[in-house]
C-alpha cells in the first residue's frame, strides 16, 4: 500500500481521525481505483458501509476526506474528479490502534508460548512485545478483563482465566443468535451488492488453503478469525463486536494448549467454512443458514470436548484399587 503524505494544515485534520476511519478511507480508495473511472458516480452510502464493513459516520468522514483530496466535489456531488493517487492512501503502518496491537500480541503471547489456564504474564512483556506504553497496557487490560479470560495476580502481573462448560454455553448462544442474524442479514441483500465481491474474495482464499499442503492449514486462525469478523461487521451491532473479540480468544487461543487434534479441527472447520460461503456467493441463504448450525454446533461441541480433556487432565480419575 502506498504512503500518504499530507499537507500540515491537512494533517493536523487527518491525525484525528479513527484508525477505522483511516482503514476505510484506504479500502475505499483501493474500490474507487480499480472499479471507477473519472466522471463515475460513487456507490450509495449503505454500499459504501459494505464495502468498508463499517458504519454510516465512517463512510461519511471518508467522504468528508474525499472533498478535502479533491476526490468529488462535494458530499452530495459524489461524481469522480479523479483517479486516487499513491499520496492518498494512509501509511498501513500507522493503521494499528493500541487496542488492536495488544490484542494480537496477548493473542500470540497465549498461542506461539502455548501458556495454559493460570499461567501468568506481565504488562511489562506485552508492552515490549506490541512497542505501546504500560499505561496503554494496564487500560487494555483492565478493559479486557471484564470478559472473565483475564485476571490480575494478587502478587503481581495478570494470569490467564480457566473458564468452565458454563461460560462455554453462554458464549456459544450469543454467538449463534448474532452469526445467524448476519446469514439473514445477506438474505435481504440484491444480488449486485458489494458484500457478494467479498464473499466471493473469501471463498477463492478457503479453497486455495484446502488445496494446499496440510501443514498449510496452521494458518487457518486467521482465516477464520477474519470470516467470522465479516460477519458480525454486517450487523454494525457494537455488542456483536465485542463479543466477536471474545470468541476469537476462546476458540482461537485460550484451548489451544491442547494441540492433539488441532490440525484435523482446522481441516475440518476449513470445509464447514466452505459449505457456508459456497451458498452464499450463489444466494441460497437457506442453505448457508443451515451450514451456520452445523459449524456452530461442531465448534461448540470441540470447545466443550477441550473443556473435558483439560479438566480430566487436571484432575485424573483415582484408580482401581
Amino acid at each position: 500500500m502506498a504512503t500518504f503524505h499530507p499537507s500540515l494544515q491537512a494533517f493536523r485534520h487527518m491525525a484525528k481521525l479513527p484508525t477505522t476511519t483511516r482503514r476505510s478511507i484506504n479500502r475505499l480508495l483501493e474500490h474507487i481505483a480499480s472499479d471507477l473511472q473519472v466522471g463515475d458516480l460513487l456507490p450509495t452510502e449503505i454500499q459504501m458501509t459494505t464495502i468498508v464493513d463499517s458504519s454510516r459516520t465512517v463512510v461519511r468522514a471518508a467522504l468528508a476526506f474525499f472533498v478535502e483530496r479533491g476526490l468529488i466535489a462535494g458530499m452530495k456531488d459524489r461524481h469522480l474528479l479523479r483517479i486516487p493517487v499513491p499520496d492518498d492512501y494512509f501509511d498501513v503502518s500507522a493503521l494499528h490502534s493500541n487496542t488492536e496491537q495488544l490484542q494480537e500480541m496477548l493473542m500470540r503471547l497465549i498461542y506461539q508460548r502455548d501458556l495454559p489456564p493460570g499461567a501468568g504474564f506481565t504488562e511489562a512483556e506485552l508492552s515490549r512485545a506490541a512497542g505501546v506504553s504500560t499505561i496503554a497496557v494496564r487500560e487494555f487490560l483492565i478493559g479486557f478483563s471484564r470478559n472473565g479470560l483475564i485476571e490480575k495476580n494478587p502478587r503481581g502481573g495478570w494470569r490467564l482465566c480457566a473458564f468452565d462448560t458454563k461460560y462455554a454455553q453462554e458464549l456459544g448462544e450469543a454467538r449463534e443468535m448474532f452469526e445467524l442474524k448476519a446469514i439473514e442479514r445477506i438474505a435481504t441483500l440484491e444480488p449486485g451488492d458489494p458484500v457478494f465481491a467479498r464473499l466471493d474474495e473469501l471463498l477463492a482464499r478457503h479453497e486455495a488453503l484446502g488445496k494446499a499442503p496440510a501443514a498449510a492449514h496452521a494458518e487457518f486462525p486467521a482465516l477464520d478469525r477474519e470470516f467470522h469478523s465479516f460477519l458480525i461487521s454486517l450487523l454494525d451491532n457494537r455488542f456483536a463486536e465485542n463479543l466477536n473479540d471474545v470468541v476469537s480468544m476462546v476458540y482461537h487461543y485460550h484451548y489451544q494448549w491442547d494441540k492433539s487434534d488441532e490440525l484435523s479441527r482446522n481441516q475440518y472447520a476449513l470445509l464447514e467454512h466452505l459449505a457456508i460461503l459456497r451458498p452464499l456467493s450463489q444466494g441460497d441463504a437457506a442453505a448457508a443458514h443451515a451450514a451456520m448450525c452445523t459449524h456452530l454446533r461442531s465448534a461448540h461441541s470441540t470447545m466443550l470436548s477441550s473443556l473435558r480433556n483439560r479438566e480430566h487432565k487436571l484432575h485424573p480419575a483415582p484408580k482401581a484399587a
